[in-house]
Parts: C-alpha cells; structure tokens; sequence
C-alpha cells in the first residue's frame, strides 16, 4: 500500500514530519567523547554478534510417518484387529488404513524409563538459556512445518486442517513463546518474607527437577496434547515419557520426534522424552511405576479412578483434567451490535473438533429476553453447516459414542426439548466408513435432562433458557453439573451482573466475552470438581512440574548471628515453671498484638532467664 493510500498518516502530516526531521539541529558531540562512544558501540555489536548468534533456532528434520503405498479403506474401522495385539491405526474421516503398531509391554516401559533417567541426569545440568534454545528451535518447526502437522493430525483423528491449525498449531506455538519468555522467571529461587522472631533469615523457595515425569494424553489433539507436556517438563529439567492414546498412535512418535529431533540439533540426548503406546492393560504398570515422579493425566473420570488408584500405590502425585461440561452464559445486556459477534464465538466454541473439545462448549444458557432471537439466529447457521475433512464440520474420532448421544438427545425430546437441526449419526456419501455425526441443535433442554448433565464431546449445541435475569437463577442452571473445568459469560462490561458471575462460577477457568481465552494466555489450565484437580500451563504448571525445596539461611552468618538455644530452654530443662514463661515471653514479643503484650513479653525473658 502506497503512503497515500495509508489509513493511518495522511499526506499533509507526513510533510510536516519530513519537514521537522530536515529542519533539525545537527547534534554536536565533544571529541574526547568519541573514543568512548566507539568503545561502547563496538561492545555492543560484539554482544550481539556473539550471544544473540547463539540464541537463534537451529533448523533441522525429521522424517515424516509413514504412509501405505497403496490406499486401503477398512469396511468397519477399528482400532483392534481379531487375533492380534497390534493397534490399527486408521483415519476417522475416511476410514483410510494408516498402519500397525505394536503395543508397548512391561519390559519396554522398564527400558523407556531407565533411558530417561540417564538422559535426565545431564540435562539437569543444562541452563535456563540452553533450554530455551531447544524450545526456539522447536518453535521454529513448527512454524515452518504447519501444513504437515496439520495434515498428519488431521488424518489420525478426523479433524479439519482449519481446527487443526487453531488446536494444535496455534496453541503450541503460544505455550513454547510464553515458556521462553516467561518461564524462567517463573522458575527462578523466589523470596519469602521473614519475621520479627526469625529476622536474621534468609528466606528462598527453589524449583528443582523432580527426574522423570509421565504424561497420558487424549486423542482430541493428538500433536498438542503431546508436545504440550515436553515443553513444559524439559524446561523444569525433567525427562518425559508421554503415552499417547491407542486411537491416535499413528501420528504420537512423528509428533514426539520432533521434540527429539531439537533436543539431538543442539547436541543432546533424545532419550530425554520417550513415547509408549499399549493397552490399558498394561498402562498400570507405567501408573504404578517407582520411577515415576509426576503423572499428568488428560482423560475421562473413569479412566482416572484407575489411574490415581495406581498411582497411589507409588505415591506418585496426579494432575488430573477429566473434561467438563462448560456453560456459556449470555446476559440480556449483550448489546445488539455485539450479538452476531457472540453466535460466531458460539458456533465455534461448540463445532471445533467437531465438538471433541475438554473446553468446548456444551451448555448454551441465555436470559430469557433475547432467547428466542438467539435460537432464530443460530437455527439456519447450524443447518448450514457442512460435514467431511475439507467443510465445516470432520469426523469424530470412533462411531463408539453415536448410540449414547442418540439416546441422550431422544430422551430430551421426550422430555420437552425442541430438536432443530441434526440429532443423529450421518451416513457421508463420499466417505461411508468414515465417523460423522450430524451438527446438532437442541434447545429448550432444561438441568434434569441427562443431555444437561453428561459431557457429550460431540457436535451437539444445547440451549437452556435461564429461569430469569438474576444471578442466583442463572448461577443455579450454571452450577447444577458435576464438572467444573471453564465457562465463558457474555454482557456489557457495565452489568453488574457479569463480575457477581464470574465469582460465583464453581470451575477452574472463566472467559469474559470471549471463549476459551485462558489457554491462549497459558494462564493455568484444569478444573474443580468431576473436572479433575491440579493445573497444568502457566507458573503453576510449570511449579508443579517441580520439587518447591524451601531454603532457610542465615542472613548475617558471616558475622556470627545463628539460632542459639536460651539456657532455660536447654537439655536438660533446669526449670520447668521458669523454662515455659521464658517461652511465653518470647511468642509474646515475636507475636503479640499491642506494644503492652510486646514489652510484658520482654520483661517475661528477663525475669526467667
């Protein structure tokens, strides 16, 4: 765009500009001066030359997953195979047969674990800015490898290249940047205060590595939920062993070279982050394991309770995110210029990933004034919306779930809700072995239906028309599921209503006109309730990856002022009577309320000393 073409400047100022630069002052500079001048203009270039050269990503490759020669479509997908141990990998779009893999056992899990412990032993030794050159090379691959991510998660989990390129590239790429810029300050010796009593200490928090940490993640997003915990737990200093999920273990060791191929570009071990894939079967025996430090599990609340039951026997700690049924509320006071925004942030809050989104949308709660505008205007567009890997809507990632969300719908109807667009499996004429479910709208569903309760993690909008506009009502409809994971609350920035929600949302993460904003921040992620506990992402997340070693010094040590034990308080103790009001004297001068209490305290230490 030409300058007068810009927007912004027009003409008559960037004359005005151009004409203040010529008419300046010539700056005129003492030439004793200019010694020093130099000198520090060449410090500085040398600085950059050397340490900014350094810090720059280094490209590198990997190979690509490999693909059949010849496309196979399998009649009835599944991920087993009769009379075999090996997963079948296939694609959820169009049934397309990817390739075998053969499950990890006991003994492999055993090996993975050692390798890590001896890779995780050097890397401790590592600094913050060597981490961050691996993660900036990281960054760098995947920015210039977007399309083959893409295209790779979309063909293991059915998804389309656009929700693809928000889910897995888009929120990658923003935890890796916010870990180099931010995360060694979070992991930093932070200080603590002191008190009165304890003055001469020096009080500091460190964040040592805990060794090697496991991750056990979800299908939904298959590079994502994968790399996510690899950055976060080599920039703590710990190995990495991630066991990817059995419906996407096709693409889990393509994805997890590419943390390897980074960590190998700037001279390191690539046993730091190791993958397993095996049968739930044999997943206690990782769950379990004594040499693991930390388990973050990304998953359902059944398959938790397994999970941290065999992890208790290790007493391995869990971090747990179990999904949710998130509501997103919208106010009467969402002004009308406002309004196709918030539909758009709705539609996609609900379809992305075809739904399959811990974070996605399931209720729809809206003041009862603009409810019917709100379903009018929602109706065509969801009608409209197209299924298959390159519309609007792809696939979900096994046809497993279709029987159950039929059910849950069928039996809203029954019980008063008003079906208005899908409702059912759909059959896809070009892709017929692939899992699609028709977009659906549901609304009047109110908070006894179990399509109200249950997450669906399908492409299912409901809506629920509050009982009024008051908070306790709204909060009463938002409040009534057992999961606790985020929201999102619609209105004027001037209703006093939108803060009181806020406040009085039971889950771990709200978004304030807007949808799922949180994660794209890194503020810390997970939930409360049937949504699991703990929190990954953000200085919390990275803590948690972290053994918080409390340090308590001596401030003053060099001049001999250490803790020393009062004679009345001496082993053995020559006077018991004496003996506790000298120790009363001293809470009360270290913790008295008045100056009286204080002073008494003080006489109290002299009279029993």
């Amino acid at each position: 765009m030409s300058t007068t073409e810009t927007p912004m400047l027009d003409r008559s100022l960037l004359l005005q500009l151009q004409d203040a630069i010529e008419n300046m002052s010539p700056i005129t500079i003492p030439r004793f001066l200019w010694p020093i001048l130099w000198t520090g203009l060449g410090a500085l270039a040398l600085w950059f030359m050397v340490f900014r050269e350094n810090d720059q990503p280094i490209r590198y490759k990997i190979p690509s997953p490999k693909e059949p020669e010849k496309v196979e479509i399998l009649q009835s997908p599944s991920i087993k195979v009769p009379g075999s141990s090996a997963i079948q990998c296939y694609s959820p779009a169009d049934g397309r047969f990817l390739g075998l893999v053969n499950p990890a056992t006991p003994n492999a899990i055993d090996r993975a674990i050692e390798q890590a412990h001896a890779a995780q032993a050097e890397w401790a030794k590592t600094s913050f800015r060597a981490r961050r050159h691996v993660l900036r090379s990281i960054l760098q691959y995947v920015l210039d490898n977007q399309e083959e991510i893409c295209r790779v998660a979309c063909l293991d989990s059915g998804k389309t290249l656009v929700d693809a390129q928000l889910g897995e590239i888009l929120v990658t790429a923003e935890k890796l940047e916010w870990t180099i810029k931010h995360g060694e300050k979070a992991l930093r010796p932070s200080r603590r205060p002191t008190n009165l009593l304890m003055a001469y200490k020096r009080n500091t928090v460190h964040y040592e590595p805990l060794g090697v940490v496991a991750a056990l993640v979800s299908w939904n997003y298959p590079f994502h939920n994968l790399i996510g915990p690899i950055i976060s737990a080599i920039f703590a200093a710990n190995a990495v062993l991630i066991k990817g999920s059995e419906q996407t273990a096709w693409s889990s060791i393509y994805f997890a070279n590419i943390a390897r191929g980074a960590l190998v570009a700037h001279g390191h071990s690539p046993a730091l982050v190791q993958t397993v894939v095996c049968w739930p079967q044999t997943a206690s025996h990782l769950t379990s394991h004594p040499g693991i430090n930390h388990i973050t599990f990304i998953g359902s609340k059944p398959v938790c309770h397994k999970v941290a039951s065999s992890a208790a026997k290790a007493l391995i700690p869990v971090v747990a995110e179990l999904g949710g049924k998130d509501a997103s509320i919208i106010l009467s006071s969402v002004s009308k210029r406002d309004l196709p925004r918030v539909v758009e942030t709705l539609l996609r809050g609900s379809f992305q990933a075809s739904g399959q989104n811990c974070i996605g949308i399931e209720r729809i709660i809206v003041a009862p004034s603009i409810y019917e505008k709100l379903v009018s205007i929602l109706e065509p567009r969801v009608r409209a919306l197209q299924l298959g890997p390159d519309a609007d809507v792809g696939a979900m990632i096994s046809s497993d779930s279709f029987n159950r969300l039929e059910q849950l719908i069928a039996d809203a109807v029954r019980d008063g809700a008003r079906l208005l667009a899908g409702g059912k499996r759909y059959n896809h004429p070009d892709y017929p072995s692939g899992h699609y479910f028709s977009p659906t709208l549901l609304v009047d569903v109110t908070p006894e239906m179990a399509i109200a309760k249950e997450e669906c993690f399908a492409p299912i909008m409901t809506l629920m028309r509050a009982p009024s506009d008051a908070v306790l009502d709204i909060l009463a409809v938002a409040n009534a599921s057992e999961y606790g994971l985020g929201s999102s609350v619609f209105g004027s920035e001037s209703d006093p209503r939108l803060q009181e929600i806020v406040k009085g949302l039971k889950v771990g993460m709200v978004a304030v006109n807007d949808f799922a904003a949180m994660y794209a921040v890194q503020l810390p992620f997970g939930g409360i309730r049937g949504s699991g506990y703990g929190r990954f992402a953000g200085e919390e997340g990275l803590r948690g990856l972290c053994n918080l070693k409390s340090v308590c010094e001596d401030r003053f040590g060099w001049l001999g002022v250490r803790t020393a034990i009062p004679r009345p308080l001496q082993y053995p103790v020559p006077n018991q009577p004496k003996s506790w009001r000298f120790a009363k004297g001293v809470v009360e001068v270290g913790y008295g309320t008045t100056l009286k209490r204080k002073v008494g305290g003080v006489l109290g230490i002299l009279r029993n000393s």
